[in-house]
């Protein structure tokens, strides 16, 4: 039947996968029974060292209340750090199915010094296992990585990738340098072969660089917009230094990151294929088909252009079987399942984007 989403019957039970969901610890404390002695003691007396030069505040303006919905905030701690209102605000009243972490507070994706870095990354994967995992079967986590410590990176995947709860590899999208270098190859190396998605979400300013190529935007408004020339960057990266052909089972999952400039991109990298391929020879197909080969996508932020055929001329550029569900709770922009398209789609479309493809990339039965 083809009927918009938002009419969907509220009695009509929908298999729901969202993949972005963040959580938040009560505090930076909240981490320390995850971390050895020496490191707490470290943090307690120096401090993190961020890769910027605004030390207690951010490095870009933020909407009230940190970009989170202000009916998210418990009586204690931050948004997103209270597992009983994520199930009353979201998980229960959508009946999702399985829901998605992605951590990207105090992850150690954003320390210069490399080993608080990694302490700091492997603390918050037990801390997910703890505080949200082991009571709440319905979510899985995302394996945080401190990527400029490539060796720690590859240890802390090998660590969790037996664990079923574990479903991808979270990796900044402002690194020190381009995420296509062969600094970062061990890590896109060890995810391949645990079979692990690498999932690329924005996350705040790790390099210490502006968010944006012309300098820092002046609002927030402009930061908002960054994230899509940030995945850009990212696709373009991964397709020309390599990666995908080095790593042809690699799968990347680009979150947040909108996806209605994915067809432009692929076409403008094609253009130019002919012209720059002797510079690199080691791309054996053109730019577009590692696209649609290795990447998949998710709606939240969804672009709604007047035209709906316009969008959807884009979900089939990048294929009905790439595009996953996200509702990005507990942000300000957060999307309900059920009104995540304003135009008509077929059963099978809807289901797949629901559930389906998730379902697929990350292996849930």
């Amino acid at each position: 039947m083809n009927r918009p989403l938002f009419e969907t019957d509220a009695a009509t039970r929908l298999r729901i996968i969202d993949c972005d969901i963040h959580p938040s610890p009560k505090s930076p404390a909240a981490l320390f029974p995850f971390m050895e002695k020496h490191w707490v003691e470290h943090l307690q007396t120096y401090g993190t060292h961020m890769r910027q030069a605004l030390i207690g505040q951010l490095a870009y303006p933020r909407m009230t209340a940190n970009g989170m919905r202000m009916d998210s905030k418990p009586e204690v701690g931050p948004p997103g750090s209270d597992l009983k209102m994520l199930r009353e605000q979201h998980l229960d009243p959508l009946g999702i199915e399985v829901g998605n972490l992605i951590a990207l507070s105090r992850g150690g994706m954003e320390e210069r010094n490399p080993d608080l870095a990694a302490a700091m990354a492997s603390a918050c994967n037990d801390w997910q296992i703890a505080e949200w995992l082991e009571p709440e079967p319905r979510l899985r986590g995302g394996i945080v990585v401190a990527q400029d410590n490539p060796e720690s990176a590859v240890a802390e995947i090998e660590k969790h990738a037996g664990d079923k709860r574990f479903v991808q590899v979270i990796m900044s999208t402002r690194p020190n340098e381009t995420l296509g270098t062969r600094k970062y190859w061990p890590i896109y190396r060890a995810a391949a072969e645990a079979g692990l998605p690498v999932g690329l979400h924005p996350v705040g300013y790790s390099n210490g660089k502006p968010s944006s190529g012309s300098g820092w935007p002046s609002f927030y408004f402009q930061e908002h917009y960054t994230f899509v020339p940030g995945a850009e960057s990212l696709v373009t990266s991964l397709v020309i230094e390599g990666v995908l052909e080095a790593f042809p089972t690699l799968k990347i999952a680009i979150i947040e990151g909108g996806f209605s400039w994915a067809p432009a991109l692929g076409w403008r990298m094609d253009r130019h294929f002919d012209t720059f391929h002797k510079e690199v020879p080691h791309l054996k197909r053109k730019p577009s088909e590692y696209m649609k080969d290795h990447f998949w996508w998710a709606t939240q932020p969804m672009e709604e252009p007047k035209k709906p055929r316009d969008i959807i001329d884009v979900i089939e550029w990048i294929g009905w079987d790439r595009l996953m569900y996200s509702s990005d709770y507990p942000h300000w922009d957060y999307d309900d399942a059920y009104r995540i398209f304003r135009f008509p789609v077929e059963d099978e479309q809807r289901d797949a984007v629901l559930s389906g493809n998730a379902s697929m990339l990350y292996g849930f039965q």
